[in-house]
C-alpha cells in the first residue's frame, strides 16, 4: 500500500489511467510522500498530466478503532495538484468515479465504507450505456429548506438528512447541501445557501480541530458575513484518535442529537 500511489503515478506517466485502492485511506500515510511530493506536483513542474484515481475507503461508524476508521482528507485538502470527491450515495459514487478517471489531474476517491451496506440508501444504478457523470467541484442540495444551511458531505449528509426531518416537524425548515467534492469546493453553492437562509451549520465526522468545516466556516464569515443572521456553528468529532469501543465512539463522533440542538439554537438566535 505504501507503494501503491508511486506504481499509480508511474503508469499513468506511461500513459495509463491508473486506479489505486488503499485499504484503509489510514493506511495511505505510508505512501504520503510519493503522494503529495511527487504526484501532487508533477503537473505544475513539467506540464505532464498525472490522470490518477486512488480510491480510499473511510470513516467510522462502525466501531473498527483508530487505524481504520480516520478522516484523512484534511492532509490532502490543503496540497495544490490534489483533487477530493467524496460521494454519499450510490449513483453519485459511480458518476464521480467516471469523472475521476476520465480527469488528467490525480483525484483522491473517498469512500465511505459504513455506505458500503447502508441499505436505506440502496439505488438502482444509470445503465453504463448512459453513460452518466458528475461534473468534480460541484455541491447538491440534498434537501431543500428556509431556516439554515446544514453544510455536510460523506456519511453525515444522511445523519443531517434524518436530523432535518425531525427538526421539520418542530417548524424548523433546514436545507442541506452535500459538498461532494472537497476540492476544489463549491464556493458559489456555498455561499448562495448561506445567503438565502441566513444561517449555517458545519457537521463533519472529522475531528473540529484543523477540519475541513472550519475552512468552510472561514469562507462563509469572509465572504457572506453580511447575510448571517446568526454565528456559524462547526460540529466535528472530539480532538483524540478515534476509539475502538461502541460506548466510546458514539461519544466521540458527532450524533444526530447534537445536530438537533445545534439547529435548534441557531433558528433561534
Amino acid at each position: 500500500m505504501s507503494r501503491a500511489p508511486g506504481a499509480a503515478t508511474g503508469a499513468a506517466l506511461l500513459g495509463k489511467r491508473a486506479i489505486a485502492e488503499i485499504q484503509f485511506n489510514d493506511f495511505v500515510a505510508s505512501g504520503f510522500n510519493q503522494l503529495v511530493n511527487n504526484t501532487a506536483k508533477i503537473y505544475a513542474r513539467w506540464n505532464q498530466p498525472v490522470p490518477v484515481t486512488i480510491r480510499l475507503p473511510w470513516g467510522g461508524l462502525r466501531n473498527a478503532g483508530p487505524f481504520h476508521s480516520q478522516n484523512t482528507d484534511p492532509w490532502f485538502y490543503r496540497t495544490p495538484g490534489l483533487k477530493i470527491v467524496c460521494p454519499s450515495t450510490p449513483a453519485e459514487a459511480k458518476a464521480l468515479l467516471k469523472s475521476a478517471i476520465r480527469d488528467d489531474n490525480p483525484v483522491l476517491f473517498y469512500e465511505h465504507i459504513a455506505l458500503y451496506r447502508a441499505a436505506n440508501i440502496k439505488q438502482d444504478l444509470p445503465a453504463a450505456k448512459d453513460d452518466f457523470t458528475l461534473p468534480i467541484g460541484k455541491a447538491h442540495i440534498k434537501r431543500d429548506g428556509n431556516d439554515l444551511t446544514m453544510i455536510t458531505y460523506g456519511a453525515y449528509v444522511h445523519r443531517c438528512l434524518d436530523a432535518a426531518e425531525k427538526l421539520h416537524a418542530e417548524g424548523i425548515s433546514c436545507r442541506v447541501l452535500d459538498l461532494r467534492s472537497l476540492q476544489p469546493l463549491d464556493k458559489e453553492a456555498i455561499l448562495w445557501c448561506v445567503k438565502t437562509t441566513n444561517r449555517a451549520l458545519i457537521v463533519h465526522e472529522d475531528s473540529k480541530t484543523g477540519g475541513i468545516g472550519q475552512s468552510v466556516a472561514s469562507i462563509i464569515a469572509e465572504e457572506a458575513f453580511e447575510y448571517l443572521d446568526a454565528p456559524v456553528r462547526v460540529l466535528g468529532a472530539l480532538d483524540t484518535p478515534v476509539p475502538y469501543s461502541p460506548t466510546l465512539e458514539s461519544q466521540f463522533l458527532v450524533s444526530q442529537a447534537q445536530i438537533i440542538e445545534a439547529a435548534r439554537l441557531l433558528a433561534a438566535y
